[in-house]
């Protein structure tokens, strides 16, 4: 696989910034287990999702400094909104994605995200963490519009991922310890088209 990577990272010119970045995300999960605000958090996001984005605009041979910025944007939504979904499966395993201080200003206990489903409080607190990533989301959606049609399709397709599962989310009743909430097929392809039509 890395010699696979090494000539992938030699063919398009690939930065080996982000790729040092995912590495310390993965040191980070093996000793950081909290984070205390949302600060912390987007932190840990820019080592853990916004080095995809640049690789991506970097293999795209469309990186640029405004771009990047967006993507990181995106990415870092992406990042939030997947803590979000992951929230019982996250805490089973010793980890919790939502910040400290949330938990504590909705009143949430680590207990609560152990229940077998979420109770008001906690809803309260994953709706809000989901306009967070919402807001984010829409601040890069603008990256679409500064590429390639090809290249903006793929990227309106994270984006509308993102949409789909936030839009999973709220059918659920931001009941995010019942179940997973994950996206339908049809979810995604409305998402897309808004998207796209948006951009």
């Amino acid at each position: 696989m890395l010699q696979t990577l090494q000539r992938s990272v030699r063919e398009l010119g690939l930065p080996q910034r982000p790729l040092r970045d995912l590495i310390e995300a993965n040191r980070r999960d093996q000793r950081v287990t909290r984070y205390a605000t949302f600060d912390e958090l987007l932190g840990y996001c820019a080592l853990s999702a916004n080095p995809v984005g640049r690789l991506v605009l970097h293999a795209f041979g469309a990186a640029t400094p405004a771009r990047a910025r967006l993507s990181d944007l995106i990415c870092s939504a992406l990042q939030l909104i997947e803590h979000v979904q992951d929230v019982a499966e996250d805490h089973a395993r010793g980890r919790i994605y939502l910040p400290g201080a949330d938990l504590t200003r909705f009143g949430c206990t680590e207990e609560d995200l152990a229940a077998p489903s979420a109770r008001g409080n906690l809803r309260a607190l994953v709706a809000f963490e989901c306009e967070r990533a919402e807001r984010l989301l829409d601040l890069g959606v603008p990256l679409i519009r500064t590429l390639p049609w090809r290249q903006a399709l793929a990227v309106a397709a994270y984006v509308a991922g993102g949409r789909a599962a936030l839009a999973a989310i709220r059918r659920a009743g931001y009941d995010v310890l019942a179940h997973r909430p994950v996206p339908g097929r049809a979810g995604f392809a409305r998402a897309l088209l808004a998207t796209w039509r948006r951009r």
